[in-house]
């Protein structure tokens, strides 16, 4: 997780986020210096909460300068994977590209004894104003190698073939978009997917055969599908993560999600998602109204091996 240094509403990336909010605009709201307290003040309840589940949390610190409003989603600019790989991300808002920070790579390797072998590194497609940002683009299946993703003006094919080709995945794409008819600007805000349950939201798949692909492909390795509704996916329930305690294996796995999406389930969702692991729920809403994403979102789990030397379990996340 990346602890920030001046959260805030990013005008760069309002136009393409439909769940994104202006809170410092609204009469009586609370100011930039609240809303960056009140962000804060959640970041640390997440952090704390995974910790108390047992999931083993590293938090590197933003920097005030440049500002960055978004650094506390770190999961956009960078992925990290079992072979070693480190894989950077193009970020279509400018003020975003500063999030990508060699410093905390560093960090990882230093403070996390993890093993880097080599750095994939498709940011030169900013160049050519496509982008891919990241897990928030792409919902992966890393046992079976399958990347989901909704095109959208954060989310160019040309990118995906890039990873999918250097990473060796194979890609199910679709259109995907609100009640509004507004494009989707993030894959992970309307699936995810769990060693044994995957959560999506059929309704906002546009074409009937692309959501045939998507819920035959989740089908066809064994998950137990859990149907959300585009009010549920608007409250940020597809925004979810499972994630494995550090240390012995076995163990059940924690799934992550914020206050507001947990609420949103009925209690037969709420009961197939107790199923497959431990719940962490925690309030995060300025950061999902004035930023935007949910606790998936700030999440950028780690997949590394220990780095030589050194015995540690990869079943962690960079905060």
């Amino acid at each position: 997780m990346v602890r920030p240094a001046r959260f805030g509403f990013n005008a760069q990336t309002a136009a393409s986020n439909a769940f994104q909010h202006n809170c410092a605009a609204v009469p009586g709201s609370a100011g930039e210096n609240e809303l960056r307290s009140l962000a804060l003040r959640e970041f640390d309840a997440l952090a704390e909460a995974l910790a108390q589940a047992g999931v083993r949390v590293i938090v590197a610190d933003d920097t005030a300068l440049p500002v960055k409003p978004d650094a506390v989603f770190p999961n956009n600019w960078v992925s990290f994977h079992l072979d070693g790989t480190v894989v950077l991300y193009p970020m279509m808002a400018p003020n975003r590209r500063a999030e990508r920070r060699e410093e905390v790579l560093h960090q990882l390797s230093a403070e996390g004894g993890f093993g880097i072998a080599r750095t994939v590194d498709l940011t030169h497609h900013e160049q050519q104003g496509k982008f891919l940002e990241g897990t928030g683009s792409m919902v992966l299946d890393r046992v079976n190698r399958v990347a989901y993703a909704n095109l959208s003006p954060r989310t160019h094919l040309d990118v995906l073939g890039d990873f999918a080709q250097r990473l060796d995945y194979e890609l199910v794409t679709f259109d995907a978009c609100d009640g509004e008819g507004r494009a989707i600007y993030h894959a992970n805000v309307l699936m995810a997917i769990g060693s044994g349950f995957a959560v999506v939201c059929g309704a906002a798949i546009g074409e009937s055969l692309h959501r045939e692909a998507v819920y035959s492909k989740l089908r066809a390795t064994g998950r137990e599908l859990i149907e959300l509704s585009p009010a549920q996916m608007q409250a940020f329930a597809g925004n979810l993560l499972e994630l494995a305690p550090a240390g012995a294996a076995g163990q059940e796995r924690r799934i992550a999600l914020s206050g507001t999406a947990w609420r949103s389930l009925d209690p037969a969702q709420r009961r197939t998602l107790e199923r497959h692991g431990g719940i962490v729920c925690v309030e995060i809403p300025t950061i999902e109204r004035c930023g935007g994403g949910g606790v998936r979102c700030m999440l950028a789990e780690i997949h590394l091996p220990a780095r030589a030397g050194r015995v540690e379990s990869a079943s962690t996340l960079l905060s």
